[in-house]
């Protein structure tokens, strides 16, 4: 296990933006040209690999891309503005990158990219009284060189601190009005033509209080939805289930809350496709439900500890699944982060963290 995963001694780069989104899209693409133009090599190669099940060539995968991107001019047109200005920092076509950020609706969800986990804890299970939030984010392996942290101060949005990779929109980490969101992949059957789920998402970021951050994930003609687990700063847990026309939200009532890659909701199952095919999703949620409710006082190293599981190997919670047949399956855990709220602090390990070390960042808002 050991000798093949990468290591990652050093921090992942901090990029720090400030002004309107097209000047901070533009900041981000030229301090990560190399990261955006190597995301876009990687979903190319990712779609040609991927030929035999997905009957998409790049120039088709461009004109689905279109598709979207008018939906989030309508309702979100400062972060299309955002990914404007990173094409152009990036040096990169804006058809390419709208392909990254539209990559599951473009797909048709046959990336079976199923694994990541996030879990969060009020302070009434934490030892010193903060709120705590840890997400594994699993991916494509080809992306991990790829993660980098961004530390935003929009013109006219709260101040942020999130975790990406690649030319992807952010839209994992905190912002300065108390707001968390982590987003979990789940594959409802009713997707459409819609608002890129990515772009959705990132616009939580931007929110001040939690209604406002629902309001913003169940968005009009939105193409689908992620799982939301939000978390305000209060101690108030949320996890919100979303597809293109329906939603659940599932409360923290007992202090924490856990979720993965299916519906928890009866109401969401009613619309899940090949519920079969998430077994792994499953025992991960019960593996990772189980370590956090044994435990009382957690700490960020508590959760750190869960975040490092092997249980049900490769498929676990530090997911190491690179080896798998089918192109479409490959990943595994490209970060892993604690997000201390109350002290408006990232954790993050680059790469598996069974073997890399965390780094600390702070949002200074």
């Amino acid at each position: 296990m050991a000798e093949k995963t990468p290591l990652h001694p050093n921090p992942p780069p901090l990029v720090r933006v400030s002004g309107t989104h097209r000047e901070m899209g533009r900041q981000i693409g030229e301090a990560c040209r190399r990261q955006v133009q190597h995301g876009i090599e990687n979903a190319r190669a990712l779609i040609a690999d991927a030929y035999q099940q997905l009957e998409l060539t790049w120039e088709g995968a461009q004109i689905q891309a279109r598709k979207y991107i008018p939906f989030a001019q309508e309702r979100y047109p400062q972060y299309v503005e955002e990914m404007i200005g990173v094409a152009e920092g990036a040096n990169v076509p804006f058809d390419d990158l709208a392909i990254v950020n539209a990559m599951e609706a473009v797909a048709m969800d046959a990336l079976h990219l199923t694994r990541c986990t996030s879990m969060a804890v009020n302070q009434e299970r934490t030892a010193d009284g903060h709120v705590l939030m840890a997400h594994n984010e699993d991916w494509v392996p080809e992306d991990e060189d790829d993660v980098f942290v961004i530390h935003a101060t929009p013109k006219d949005e709260p101040p942020f601190l999130a975790m990406t990779y690649g030319g992807l929109l952010p839209n994992i980490g905190f912002n300065a009005r108390g707001i968390a969101q982590m987003c979990d992949s789940v594959y409802p059957n009713d997707s459409r033509i819609g608002t890129p789920r990515i772009v959705v998402s990132r616009a939580v970021l931007a929110a001040k209080t939690p209604d406002e951050a629902i309001r913003h994930m169940l968005s009009a003609q939105r193409a689908a939805g992620y799982n939301h687990i939000l978390v305000h700063e209060s101690g108030e847990l949320y996890s919100v289930e979303v597809s293109s026309r329906r939603f659940a939200i599932l409360y923290g009532e007992d202090g924490y809350i856990v979720h993965t890659n299916h519906y928890l909701s009866s109401k969401m199952q009613e619309i899940e496709r090949d519920p079969e095919d998430l077994v792994a999703s499953r025992i991960r949620y019960f593996r990772a439900l189980r370590l956090v409710k044994r435990e009382d006082a957690h700490t960020i190293k508590s959760l750190q500890t869960i975040q490092r599981d092997h249980v049900n190997h490769s498929n676990s919670i530090c997911n190491h699944s690179v080896d798998v047949a089918n192109v479409l399956d490959r990943e595994k855990t490209v970060n892993a982060m604690v997000i201390d709220l109350t002290a408006r602090e990232m954790h993050i390990a680059w790469g598996n963290p069974c073997e890399n070390p965390y780094h600390t960042y702070h949002l200074d808002a």
